[in-house]
């Protein structure tokens, strides 16, 4: 794949510049995006999601100033890894939905406006992909960890939870700026929530149909053999991961 050049600092916006981990996966396309956040004429800045223990990334993450707050949209290593070592390495507090995340201040609130790097940065909680997962708006802009990718869609842990984080977000703006976790920067984030909410109402239609087919107790391996037999097999574990939340989505229905 075609990757920006790593380790190169990259301004998107008046606030918000980027530096591109060298972790390319087919999870996490070409690497994982640690955002930096500043205003102009700011003393100090915000880093989101240092990513893994990589020292070469932490020390040149390090290299674009003071750091007064580290934050992170969930817990998955690709993002919060290295946050330990490097809050250690910038001398700032770590600040995450999960309490078990943080060091030297409070967990994030839903809501919760966080003053830091001559910014007002708000907290949206947004889980599906995980249940701590959240989204960083601020200046125009919306961090997105990985609610909303730049390229293709998220793995799932709740579809219930992700559907109404996806109604927030349609909610936003227009050409409010999305900034994933992975991949390039979204122009109008709203409406890329749209095309992931027709998209998921799409993937459980074909699962309900699977499902029509091969029986109701069918386990989400046979459901991804059908539903994503035009998909490239090395996907298909991840596929399974979504399918078992389209699953337990579908059964919680019936049970209802």
């Amino acid at each position: 794949m075609t990757a920006p050049a790593y380790g190169v600092l990259r301004r998107v916006s008046a606030s918000a510049s980027v530096l591109l981990e060298n972790n390319p996966s087919s999870m996490t396309l070409e690497g994982t995006n640690s955002w930096v956040l500043r205003a102009p004429g700011a003393s100090a800045a915000v880093v989101v999601d240092p990513g893994y223990r990589d020292l070469e990334h932490l020390e040149l993450l390090a290299d674009v100033g003071a750091v007064e707050l580290v934050l992170l949209t969930h817990h998955h290593p690709d993002h919060a890894e290295g946050a330990p070592w490097f809050a250690e390495r910038v001398g700032a507090p770590v600040r995450a939905f999960d309490p078990a995340l943080c060091l030297g201040a409070e967990s994030l609130v839903d809501g919760e406006i966080v003053a830091a790097g001559g910014l007002e940065i708000g907290v949206v909680h947004t889980p599906g992909h995980t249940g701590d997962s959240v989204s960083l708006r601020t200046e125009g802009q919306i961090l997105t960890g990985d609610t909303i990718l730049g390229r293709g869609t998220t793995v799932l842990h709740d579809l219930g939870d992700y559907l109404r984080s996806l109604r927030k977000l349609v909610t936003l703006p227009e050409a409010t700026l999305g900034l994933p976790g992975h991949g390039p920067e979204l122009p109008d984030l709203a409406s890329t929530a749209r095309e992931y909410l027709a998209h998921r109402e799409q993937r459980l239609e074909q699962v309900r149909s699977a499902l029509r087919v091969l029986g109701a107790d069918a386990t989400p391996r046979q459901v991804v053999e059908v539903v994503y037999a035009d998909v490239d097999r090395a996907l298909w574990a991840p596929a399974e991961l979504s399918v078992r939340a389209q699953l337990d989505y579908l059964r919680s229905e019936v049970g209802e």
